[in-house]
């Protein structure tokens, strides 16, 4: 019987013509995601069975318990760059390889949070609905150019998004304690701030580029969002996890901070009725900073080559 490959997320589909035949090219019988969402905990147990050595995963859940029943796993390829999804010391322990697809997605997420911006900063969702609605109701915006630019996680992400604020003339601060690429803030004129709480009270938006962690869960808070000015944007293209929305939410009815634009949430998609999504000063967008045909195609092609490196390697054998 030959060894499978269970394959989770949703657009990888779209470019399998290429994928597959590299998975088939060494052996391998796939098994897809078929049900058109994000896959339970219990589906993946279901379809991950002793003939299963690798995944290639989306941002369905791999916590221990599953790992656990996925008897014959080798290698987990991370299909996108974020791998707060999989319990990584779980994995380890049970000498399972795990790699993401580093720098596949940063263009198109950087540009999606530049996109947000524009969209809060000039109110574009809403007075294009009014103008849908056969109204011509004008709402005034502000530039972004010589605005403070808080951006918080320094990664390759974080850097794009830095790159394009520089060209739109906007004045740019890393906060990231772990940033050592100094030739970058050299390259781009971009500064460094040595404490969150620094960043956010000189930002006029702030952009998230961090996993959701121990540390991170929940950073912005009723506490951070007091230090930001009443006429600041807060852009999350990251994860839900990284923003108390309770709290958003009040800053935002109060008018402590301005508008608020967010590609991710807590429980994607949100429940009926929720209040943070009602508000005319909160944009959602449905995960899509990472979907685009560029980015897809590339998250597809390395998330498989990884998946094929790792499974060649005689150490990974369980």
């Amino acid at each position: 019987m030959s060894e499978k490959i269970l394959i989770t997320p949703k657009s990888f589909k779209n470019y399998k013509d290429k994928a597959y035949k590299l998975l088939q090219d060494h052996g391998y019988e796939i098994i897809e995601n078929n049900l058109g969402r994000t896959m339970t905990e219990e589906e993946i147990i279901e379809l991950a069975n002793e003939d299963v050595v690798g995944i290639i995963i989306g941002v369905d859940p791999l916590p221990a318990n599953v790992l656990d029943q996925c008897k014959s796993l080798r290698a987990i390829s991370k299909y996108g760059v974020g791998m707060d999804n999989i319990d990584l010391k779980r994995a380890d322990k049970l000498g399972i390889l795990v790699k993401n697809a580093v720098g596949t997605n940063a263009i198109s997420v950087a540009e999606h949070a530049i996109g947000l911006m524009f969209a809060a900063s000039r109110h574009l969702p809403s007075v294009a609905a009014g103008v849908k609605a056969y109204g011509w109701e004008r709402s005034i915006g502000f530039e972004l150019t010589n605005k403070n630019l808080g951006v918080v996680g320094g990664g390759q992400i974080g850097k794009e998004v830095a790159k394009r604020a520089v060209g739109l003339g906007m004045k740019v601060t890393i906060f990231d304690p772990y940033f050592t690429d100094f030739d970058f803030l050299e390259k781009y004129n971009v500064q460094t701030a040595e404490e969150l709480s620094e960043l956010l009270k000189m930002s006029d938006v702030i952009s998230l580029h961090l996993p959701a962690t121990e540390e991170t869960t929940g950073l912005i808070n009723a506490e951070t969002l007091k230090l930001l000015k009443p006429t600041a944007i807060l852009i999350n293209t990251s994860r839900g996890e990284l923003v108390d929305e309770e709290a958003l939410y009040h800053a935002l009815v109060n008018h402590k901070i301005a508008a608020a634009a967010q590609d991710v949430y807590s429980t994607e998609p949100p429940k009926q009725g929720d209040a943070l999504v009602a508000l005319p000063n909160f944009i959602l967008t449905p995960h899509i900073g990472a979907f685009t045909h560029e980015a897809v195609e590339r998250m597809a092609m390395v998330s498989t080559k990884n998946l094929i490196d790792m499974l060649t390697q005689k150490e990974v054998a369980r």
